[in-house]
């Protein structure tokens, strides 16, 4: 059995000397997310479990955390955008793999320099340093709010956010790694569209197809996953597992809709949020993605509601810059997606509830109904 080492580190140089520490002497870890109030953070802490906190004066013991067996290097909570987060855990392999199997499908003609601006309390964010503590990438430290300045300190490479590429001028960087939300319609060449979750040790998915090692199929309309990348267990559940298209039982149920065809993925969004109005199916990501094209929206989030005449009825939640925009909404969704796509009902918001790496937090959508 192992220690557990929650890190309570600003995202920096300081962490990943720590993490390299950790790393170097296979202690696992944890990041906590040093945002939250002091309630929250005791919360997080007992979620994932962790026995020793380090705030890079050395681990100091805590109460009640569990060990976790020798193979596990990483416990990481889920996004939580559909319902209580779930610390997952990955093992030394996996996470070893994921950092090869990046490096490798993006070098060119150098190894990957990265420039880190993503929170490593998610997966998207932490594999960046991983990449240059497990794999032989590097990492240019500078202002994670002035992401544009990393070509000029030497970074050739970036994750990001759908809000942070809204936000900044990348195109500096060799490749732009897009992960969390949805992706816009239009994209730079330098971006690459990536599909993937904590329980997958980070995306598998680029431009639509696996890397190499990764295996994805459709089942009944549902994306399973074989990869050496994938986490091993919940640290109270064991992995789920499900009957792929070659007869074997060790595939992860993704709970993500989808397609896979000649090789190509095609992600059409969580299972559980595929509204159902008059027969026709209605994926919430697709009609945001459209409705987002609109000039004058600043962000959408799109919901379905019990409704006795349509089963569910498509309503949108749109924040925009004080503009009504009713007709070119329920245009844009009949022109992109058909007819039976067409908001029912449009509601002006402020704000829509998103995680920390954009998703957005559909449990909260019902506060705004």
């Amino acid at each position: 059995m192992s220690e557990l080492i929650a890190l309570d580190i600003d995202l920096g140089p300081d962490l990943e000397a720590a993490l390299r520490r950790h790393v170097d002497a296979r202690r696992a870890i944890c990041v906590l997310d040093r945002r939250l109030s002091p309630r929250q953070r005791d919360a997080q802490i007992s979620a994932l479990g962790a026995t020793q906190l380090d705030d890079g004066s050395g681990p100091i013991t805590l109460g009640g955390g569990r060990p976790v067996d020798a193979e596990v290097g990483l416990v990481m909570l889920t996004s939580g955008s559909s319902g209580v987060p779930k610390a997952a855990e990955l093992t030394w392999d996996a996470l070893v793999a994921s950092a090869a199997m990046t490096q490798s499908a993006l070098r060119h003609q150098a190894a990957p320099v990265w420039y880190p601006c993503l929170s490593a309390t998610h997966i998207g964010g932490l594999a960046v340093l991983l990449r240059a503590i497990l794999a032989d990438g590097a990492l240019v430290w500078g202002d994670a709010q002035d992401i544009g300045d990393g070509p000029r300190r030497g970074a050739t490479h970036v994750a990001v956010v759908r809000t942070q590429l809204a936000r900044h001028d990348l195109s500096g960087y060799e490749t732009v790694l897009l992960g969390g939300a949805r992706p816009p319609y239009e994209l730079a060449e330098n971006v690459v569209t990536t599909w993937g979750m904590t329980e997958t040790g980070s995306g598998i998915v680029y431009d639509g197809y696996p890397l190499a090692g990764v295996n994805v199929a459709s089942v009944d309309g549902e994306l399973l996953v074989r990869s050496p990348t994938l986490f091993r267990s919940y640290r109270d559940a064991e992995r789920p597992r499900a009957l792929g298209p070659d007869g074997r039982d060790d595939w992860f149920p993704t709970g993500d809709a989808g397609e896979v065809d000649a090789g190509r993925v095609r992600v059409r969004g969580r299972l559980a949020y595929v509204i159902n109005t008059g027969g026709e199916k209605v994926w919430p990501e697709d009609l945001e993605a459209a409705l987002a094209s609109v000039a004058v929206v600043r962000d959408v989030a799109v919901a379905g509601v019990a409704d006795e005449e349509w089963g569910e009825r498509v309503v949108a939640l749109v924040v925009t810059d004080g503009s009504r925009c009713d007709d070119e909404l329920r245009a844009v969704a009949a022109e992109r997606i058909g007819p039976w796509a067409k908001p029912k009902e449009i509601r002006y918001v402020t704000a829509i509830p998103r995680t920390s790496n954009g998703k957005v937090r559909r449990s909260d959508l019902a506060h705004l109904f």
